[in-house]
């Protein structure tokens, strides 16, 4: 992808702008091509860079970090949130992730486990009450759901959730949360998506 890092010069900061759809090895390739630019904005000054535009992994922002302080002694902050959950989301956003980077879980959740991952999470058990599964993209487990689940942790609104029973009192995508009502224990959930900014459980 051509330009997929764009520089704007601001009065008290300079922005990095990232494509959304851009690729990491796009996004490396982009940005060294950009950094002799940015070191003839910083010849008199350090005013700090502002990363925004897509949401990052943990990984591209380390990678974006490390390449720009290795030319450049300046402040770098970041719009993409640091870590998984609900009160780190800056902004929601829409991104397909049929394919993803997937961590498995062997085994049931008790009460009190906690897994987190950037990608998209699959546990091969149960997640029983007062366990809690945290992902940046999709949830899958392959078996019943009693815990509390956060799918799209980052902000994304197109990642789901998906169990063999969905039994929780709470369910997260992204920056919106839905309380199970009674009505819907009675009925056998498999499936949680968002449609319109509201969650759908199927």
């Amino acid at each position: 992808m051509n330009n997929c890092v764009t520089i704007v010069l601001g009065k008290e900061e300079i922005t990095l702008k990232i494509n959304e759809k851009a690729k990491e090895e796009e996004i490396v390739e982009c940005l060294e091509e950009k950094i002799p630019e940015l070191k003839r904005l910083y010849q008199d000054e350090k005013t700090p860079i502002f990363v925004t535009g897509k949401v990052l992994k943990e990984k591209e922002m380390k990678i974006v970090q490390e390449k720009i302080q290795k030319e450049i002694d300046v402040k770098i902050e970041f719009d993409s949130p640091k870590a998984l959950g609900l009160h780190e989301i800056k902004r929601a956003f829409s991104e397909e992730i049929e394919s993803s980077e997937t961590k498995f879980y062997r085994g049931s959740l008790r009460s009190g486990k906690k897994i987190e991952y950037e990608g998209s999470i699959v546990v091969l058990g149960d997640v029983n009450s007062g366990a809690e599964v945290i992902a940046g993209e999709n949830i899958v487990i392959v078996g019943i759901l009693r815990g509390m689940a956060h799918a799209g942790a980052k902000g994304n609104r197109k990642a789901m959730i998906s169990a063999v029973s969905i039994e929780a009192p709470q369910l997260r995508i992204a920056d919106i949360i839905k309380e199970t009502e009674k009505e819907e224990e009675q009925e056998r959930k498999t499936y949680a998506h968002l449609e319109e900014n509201k969650m759908i459980i199927e």
